[in-house]
Order: C-alpha cells, then structure tokens, then sequence
C-alpha cells in the first residue's frame, strides 16, 4: 500500500490517499491522479519483496521528476509498505471498525533514525471525551503514549495528518515522523421537508460525500422513488426524529452533523 503522507504546494491528491497493490499485480486506486503511479507500482512491488517499509518523495524538485511523470509543480511524499496480518495484525478489526462506522486512527510510524522501526504501527480508538484504549506500538511506551494522546486530535477533526516527535516520543523533538490515518464516520445531512428543493439538496450532499437522510411526517411525499439520492427516507415528525438521533449516537467522534 503506498499512501500519501504530506504534500506541497499544488499536488494533485490530498494526504491519506492510497493505492494498493494486490497479490495478483492489480492496481487499486491512486496517489497523484496518474503522474506517478507506474514509479509507486514498481516501488510497491520492491517493498512486498523485501519487505522493508519505503518513504519517497516525488516532486518537480526530482532530477527525475519528468521521469516519474509528476510534471504539475507538486511534491508528495509517499509511505509505501506491505500489509498483511503479519505486518498490521489488527487489519480485521480496523476493516470492522470503519465498516460500523467506529472511529478509529491507525498511526504508523514513516521515519525514524533506527530503521527497524520505521512502519510500526499503533491503532487508537476513542472510548469517551478523555479516554482511548490503544493497539500495537511503535517502540517504546513512551513514544506510544505520546501518540495516544495526539492522534484523538486529528481524528476527532476527521484528518490525516504528520506529528513529527523525537526518536523516544519526545514532542519538543524531531528525528521521527508519525502518519495519523484518521478514519472518521461518514458526515451526515438531514434535510426536514420533502420537496423538491430537499431533492436537490440530497443529491448536493450525498456528491459531497455525506450520509443524507430525508425527513417529513408525510408518508405521500417521503418516500424512497422521490429522492433516490438519499441513504435513508424518514416518516416521523422532525423534532421527534431529531431528538431520538440525538440520545441514540453519543459515541466519541460520532458522525458529524449537516442540518438542513
């Protein structure tokens, strides 16, 4: 999996884009909208052999960069690595987690002086406002206690991001770089009313990648052939939806809310 950590100035892909590499050669999605996929397969190919976790940069600055195709003026660097239930062996249950729409972090330590460590991982979950419960490690109970208490920052936000430590965790520090992949349940959108403008909005919305819902106590109108675009079509009157979301989803970093 080769996923883009930080970028500069225009790049194409945002960080916390992925491309993966399967067993079978397959490509599955993206890290720079086609300018350097071919350099990242080649390199995702290296790595699965070796198995040693690689961080590239990719820029214009590159004497290569034509080479590689990244001709846009951007750099990004990227974190290639294999993944398999050896190399992150809570693989399941982070698939389970963001399936369920848990939120969950998975911190990956990308640089560090001693290379042994680089591509440790470290999977933080939030179980309240001021506790997290924490999976693996990236070396020292120092380091890992320092990320446990950054990474609920970025994911409470929903954003991947660098924190950059010393190489025991020390925060004033540097030497070491952790990438937060935040994973975050999906936003929602509920629109009260069903009418024609509630439609186009619904379709806004779920463009924009949120979780729409549709509602209105009128059985006529709030139904599923009149707004295709929605995830779910509601009948209840709103106030008593609404109230009834509300005391149901009090989780840590639950879906964030859009109302219309």
């Amino acid at each position: 999996m080769g996923t883009v950590v930080a970028t500069w100035r225009s790049a194409p892909r945002p960080v916390g884009a992925a491309m993966l590499v399967g067993p079978g050669g397959e490509a599955i999605g993206s890290v720079s909208g086609g300018c350097v996929e071919s350099a990242v397969y080649e390199l995702a190919k290296k790595v699965v052999a070796d198995r040693r976790p690689t961080l590239q940069r990719y820029g214009i600055s590159d004497d290569d960069a034509f080479g590689v195709g990244l001709t846009c003026g951007g750099i990004l660097d990227v974190f290639v690595e294999r993944v398999d239930r050896t190399t992150l062996p809570q693989l399941e249950e982070v698939t389970a987690d963001i399936a369920d729409g848990r939120a969950v972090a998975v911190c990956t330590l990308v640089e560090h002086p001693d290379a042994s460590r680089v591509g440790a991982h470290l999977v933080v979950r939030p179980q309240s406002a001021s506790r997290t419960t924490v999976v693996g490690s990236l070396g020292s109970p120092r380091f890992d206690a320092a990320v446990a208490d950054d990474a609920p920052g970025l994911l409470a936000s929903g954003r991947n991001g660098i924190l950059t430590y010393g190489p025991d965790g020390e925060r004033r520090g540097e030497g070491a770089r952790v990438f937060v992949a935040s994973h975050a349940p999906q936003p929602r959108m509920i629109v009260f009313g069903a009418i024609d403008f509630a439609a186009a909005l619904a379709r806004t919305g779920t463009f924009l990648d949120y979780r729409v819902t549709v509602c209105d106590a009128r059985p006529l109108f709030a139904t599923r052939s009149r707004f295709p675009d929605a995830d779910e079509v509601v009948v209840d009157w709103p106030h008593r939806y609404l109230r009834a979301e509300v005391d149901a989803d009090r989780r840590p970093y639950g879906p964030r809310r859009a109302h219309a």
